[in-house]
């Protein structure tokens, strides 16, 4: 991936509109990263501010993130929202279809012993099994940073092309190669209710990268959560200012979370 900065990202956001098409990742934007990834939970006030920006898009809301979708659906119960998992590796759509692109996953199989060896001499490593993609995070021991990123990237040269790195906000992954955010973005926008909208597209990672670059290039907005270099055109400071600019900047989602609350009373 080129790298990645011209002008640093301007703090100046408009206000949501409910005619953007709006995508987020997950992890440090719109939750707090957590020591382990089954440690995030999705609040409340969470679920009601993505349940009444859904609302007042038409549905317009998709979940972009390195999880795997059970996992997303587990944050979110009750709230069946499109999502890209695994980095765009599975997406399911806003009619619900699910669509996952075929790889050899049963390669992964010898990656998975070798991974369990590693686990088994530092237990303060995690090693988080997703299915068609395997990440072993090092957030609770980051001397360790070195030691997983070799780890990863031997497991990767043995595999060959089919499979490749990510990597992270203290987490190296192994998943299929020739699948990123950015195309999940891109084929949603293909689809109703994203066709013709104005994409948004908030993360705070180096694997949202070519999600931003896919934004910008449909002229949409891109904001970066957190410092650090980016491709992105705009920047929030951290996953509270992103809730804040979704809900108390908007006034057309004040009228529909009032309207909200007046149902349920």
């Amino acid at each position: 991936m080129r790298h990645i900065l011209e002008d640093p990202p301007r703090l100046d956001l408009p206000a949501p509109s409910p005619e953007w098409a709006y995508f987020f990742d997950l992890d440090g934007t719109l939750v707090e990263l957590a020591p382990l990834p089954s440690g995030v939970h999705g609040d409340a006030e969470l679920r009601r501010l993505i349940s009444v920006l859904a609302q007042a898009t038409g549905g317009a809301v998709a979940v972009i993130s390195g999880r795997s979708i059970a996992d997303i659906d587990r944050i979110f119960p009750g709230i069946r929202l499109p999502v890209a998992g695994q980095h765009g590796v599975e997406r399911r759509t806003h009619a619900g279809d699910l669509r996952r692109h075929l790889f050899p996953v049963e390669l992964l199989d010898d990656a998975r012993r070798s991974l369990a060896l590693v686990i088994a001499r530092y237990p303060a490593l995690v090693l988080e099994d997703k299915g068609l993609s395997l990440a072993l995070h090092y957030r609770q021991v980051p001397h360790l940073a070195s030691y997983a990123h070799r780890v990863m990237n031997r497991l990767s040269d043995r595999l060959g092309t089919t499979f490749c790195v990510q990597t992270g906000k203290r987490v190296v992954e192994l998943k299929p190669a020739g699948r990123d955010k950015g195309m999940a973005i891109r084929e949603f926008m293909d689809e109703v209710p994203f066709a013709g909208r104005r994409p948004v597209f908030i993360g705070d990672d180096v694997t949202d990268e070519q999600g931003f670059e896919v934004v910008n290039a449909y002229g949409g907005l891109s904001i970066k959560v957190g410092r650090g270099p980016t491709r992105a055109r705009r920047q929030l400071a951290h996953v509270r200012a992103v809730r804040s600019w979704l809900a108390q900047d908007s006034p057309f989602l004040a009228a529909q979370s009032a309207g909200a609350e007046t149902v349920r009373q």
